[in-house]
């Protein structure tokens, strides 16, 4: 049955691709190399598969060219409207930053008022209970005056009814020297009780001038009450925005700074006017209010300047790639990119973004030459790709410090820079953290 089949399928082959024989010729010999119907049929099939192997390659090659084509101009497109908003958000952050400085010379000039008004306050305090001593004194002085001036007065009239009887008339002709000692002494209690009355009247308007002196001061008082009031709402609220927008629970924060707080001063002490166990002001208590506002406003800059919010290039650069799933410019497949990248010219400096311990300074595979600094709260950046490092393993660095130069070592398509931010080694966005600073650096 086979062979049948086999007899059938050759002389179908025949007929179609019938026995031929190439001639090989030389001076000496002829040969002959002879091409049956199945080889004939396997070499046509053999063309037909290159040809169409390379036509489809071509129309493949021809696809990914227009498609990339496309797809550069789009990066291009992406990568202008990147930069204006980096330009955008740059002058913003430039703003918000002078009006910080401007917020918080403001809140030192503030400061330095409220102090002067606490001086003023205790010496006016001190100046009134010395007053209403004095009064005090006057007024009793007056009352035994006033009384001897009565007992004087009816001592008087005792003795003219008794004068008046012809006794007492003839006494006193008798002894002048008692008629003039008594009307020196009605003189001289008649001069000391006008002398009192206007005492009296002085320290009165001394009181009325005191107390109106104390009005006006108070007045100051709130008003720098006031000007401080403002001044800590305007520098606390971003702050609490800021730490908000990327995640970070501000109560932790500040608990975690509280704990670990040393070297940049320390909590500031409550304000007390009294030394007597008396019970605080209203003022007492607004000012220990707003000493309270300005220790939570120092733990918060504390904290700020241990958290990475700042961009790690201050120079002109392009945002090629943001944080998430894109194409993987090597492979072209869909991948997850853990960072954020800036492209540069080869050399711009890379800043640390926050305070914090370097941890790795070297080589890493896919990376090039890294950088990783640790920083409080369990967060790690990382600046990959770099031409040159700066910084060595165990050094702490600054906020601003330059810790290498931008390159394109490692698993790269050109000069750029990678920028990560791991919390509790887990990869997030770090443009997260540089929008949320744009309205307070």
């Amino acid at each position: 049955m086979r062979t049948r089949l086999a007899i059938k399928l050759h002389s179908l082959l025949e007929r179609h691709f019938p026995e031929r024989r190439v001639f090989l010729k030389s001076d000496n010999d002829t040969r002959f190399i002879r091409l049956s119907s199945e080889t004939q049929v396997a070499a046509v099939a053999g063309v037909a598969v290159i040809v169409g192997w390379t036509a489809v390659a071509t129309a493949i090659l021809l696809m990914d060219s227009i498609g990339s084509g496309n797809f550069r101009e789009q990066a291009k497109r992406d990568q202008a409207t990147y930069q204006e908003r980096l330009n955008v958000l740059s002058a913003e952050r430039d703003v918000r930053a002078q009006e910080a400085l401007m917020a918080q010379d403001r809140f030192n000039a503030a400061l330095e008022q409220i102090s002067a008004m606490q001086s003023e306050l205790l010496a006016s305090e001190n100046r009134r209970r010395e007053l209403e001593t004095g009064i005090e004194v006057i007024q009793t002085t007056l009352r035994a005056t006033m009384k001897q001036r009565e007992e004087a007065r009816t001592e008087l009239a005792k003795m003219n009814q008794e004068a008046g009887s012809g006794e007492v008339q003839m006494a006193y002709a008798t002894d002048p020297a008692q008629m003039n000692f008594m009307t020196e002494a009605l003189v001289r209690t008649a001069m000391e009780r006008d002398q009192i009355a206007a005492d009296a009247k002085d320290a009165l308007d001394q009181r009325d001038e005191l107390e109106l002196e104390i009005q006006l001061m108070q007045e100051r008082s709130d008003e720098i009450f006031r000007q401080l009031e403002e001044a800590m709402v305007i520098s606390v609220e971003p702050l609490d925005k800021m730490f908000r927008k990327a995640g970070m629970p501000t109560d932790r924060i500040i608990e975690e700074v509280r704990r670990g707080y040393s070297g940049m001063g320390g909590p500031l002490t409550p304000i007390s006017f009294s030394t007597r166990g008396e019970e605080l002001t209203p003022d007492e208590i607004r000012a220990n209010t707003l000493l309270q506002q300005m220790d939570q406003l120092n733990l918060y800059r504390i904290a700020a300047e241990k958290a990475p919010f700042a961009s790690p290039v201050n120079a002109v650069v392009r945002f090629t790639s943001g944080f998430g799933t894109r194409r993987d410019p090597k492979t072209g497949g869909r991948r997850m990119h853990n960072g954020a990248d800036f492209a540069g010219a080869h050399g711009t400096d890379i800043f640390a973004t926050a305070d914090g311990v370097v941890t790795h300074a070297g080589w890493q595979s896919g990376f090039g030459r890294l950088v990783k600094i640790k920083h409080a709260f369990g967060i790690e950046t990382l600046y990959a790709h770099n031409t040159k490092i700066k910084v060595k393993v165990g050094q702490r660095v600054s906020r601003g410090d330059h810790i290498a130069d931008m390159g394109s070592t490692g698993r790269s398509t050109g000069t750029h820079l990678h920028y990560e931010v791991r919390v509790n080694g887990k990869p997030v966005n770090p443009m997260t953290y540089i929008k949320a600073a744009r309205n307070v650096f």
